[in-house]
């Protein structure tokens, strides 16, 4: 970024997203969700902010071992265990589920819950390839019924004031940005890593740079092309990838499982009159900051907020209860699988595919 006068502002609040209290309508039962496996996001994406909402209950959880469901439901208070993901999806006092599953298990467990007639807040990326994410829009418009993909950052206030910081002109015509998303996962046997279940850097942690990169520019990319640096066959560890958007603005998009830094997520956007650079936009109520340089000054920006998972959760029973269309919608998840499928087609490798549930 360009260097300037330093001027610190406070703390400021965004207008778009205000924390409601909650209750619930007299009379009005809450939202029951059943968890498909025992995974450990589900604690901070689900069970968690769901304690602070009395419009959410965590009724049931499934998991391929049952034994290891079982002792899900005793930490966490859960009151029933089903034996199978499939017997709790029959289960007929389950109103949504969650999904926290391997990348390839997205798509077919999501259908089968949407035709059983629950919403799914399903983990992203939403699934394996764009094909299949478009197989699960399908499924949720038949069924009447709310499909999410809990990309949780863009419903903290930190979103909304970095589009609204773009869309008020101060930066000028947008012609450049760049976001990168790369962790350390020194595990090489995870799960992220394995091509049958549809992992990679690029649909790990590149999503995220993805979405965010495309949210900024308010537009979708073309891929001009990508490369990649593999763990094991058709298994990124880092990949890189060079976009353009429509009306000359240019774009790269960098991800990593293995980073060699500790820890690398930000964007950049540069304008004809200015620059902006935001740092850990994606857990923005852990830390981050937004630096805006224009006219040769620069000022700094922290946005308060609550935890991203809690404003997700607000939002998906906010859409289930009134029909108040989700940020995180089908079409935008579709669009973004779209965008990771032309990465990994134009940097020589497969695109990741789905695994029939068992």
């Amino acid at each position: 970024m360009s260097t300037g006068p330093f001027i610190s502002t406070n703390v400021i609040s965004s207008q778009t997203h205000t924390t409601q209290s909650s209750k619930l309508e007299l009379g009005q039962s809450p939202l029951r969700f059943g968890i498909l496996g025992a995974a450990p996001i589900a604690v901070n994406a689900l069970i968690r902010p769901a304690r602070a909402l009395p419009e959410v209950l965590i009724a049931a959880v499934a998991a391929r071992d049952p034994a290891r469901a079982q002792i899900f439901a005793r930490q966490h208070g859960i009151a029933r265990v089903h034996e199978s993901y499939a017997a709790l999806l029959a289960d007929p006092t389950i109103d949504a589920v969650y999904i926290p599953l391997p990348n390839s298990l997205h798509a077919p467990w999501g259908i089968r819950a949407l035709q059983t007639g629950k919403h799914v807040l399903c983990e992203k990326p939403l699934a394996a390839n764009a094909h299949d994410a478009a197989l699960m829009a399908q499924a949720a418009a038949s069924a009447n019924r709310v499909l999410a993909e809990a990309f949780h950052y863009r419903y903290h206030p930190l979103a909304a004031r970095l589009q609204a910081i773009i869309g008020s002109g101060e930066l000028g015509h947008i012609w450049h940005i760049e976001t990168e998303f790369s962790v350390p996962l020194l595990k090489p046997h995870s799960i992220q890593f394995r091509y049958d279940l549809a992992g990679g850097a690029g649909m790990d942690v590149g999503c995220y740079a993805m979405n965010l990169l495309r949210m900024l520019a308010n537009a979708e990319p073309r891929v001009l092309r990508a490369s990649a640096r593999l763990l094991r066959p058709q298994v990124d560890r880092l990949m890189g990838a060079e976009l353009a958007f429509a009306a000359g603005c240019s774009g790269r998009m960098t991800c990593a499982l293995l980073s060699s830094r500790l820890l690398q997520a930000s964007a950049s956007v540069y304008g004809s009159d200015g620059e902006m650079y935001v740092n850990f936009p994606f857990l923005p109520h852990y830390f981050h900051h937004i630096a805006i340089t224009a006219r040769g000054r620069t000022r700094c920006e922290q946005i308060p907020g609550t935890t991203t998972y809690s404003y997700q959760l607000r939002a998906f029973v906010q859409a289930v209860r009134t029909g108040v269309p989700l940020i995180t919608s089908p079409t935008d998840a579709v669009a973004n699988m779209r965008a990771i499928d032309a990465c990994y087609m134009a940097a020589g490798l497969a695109l990741r595919q789905s695994t029939p549930p068992s």
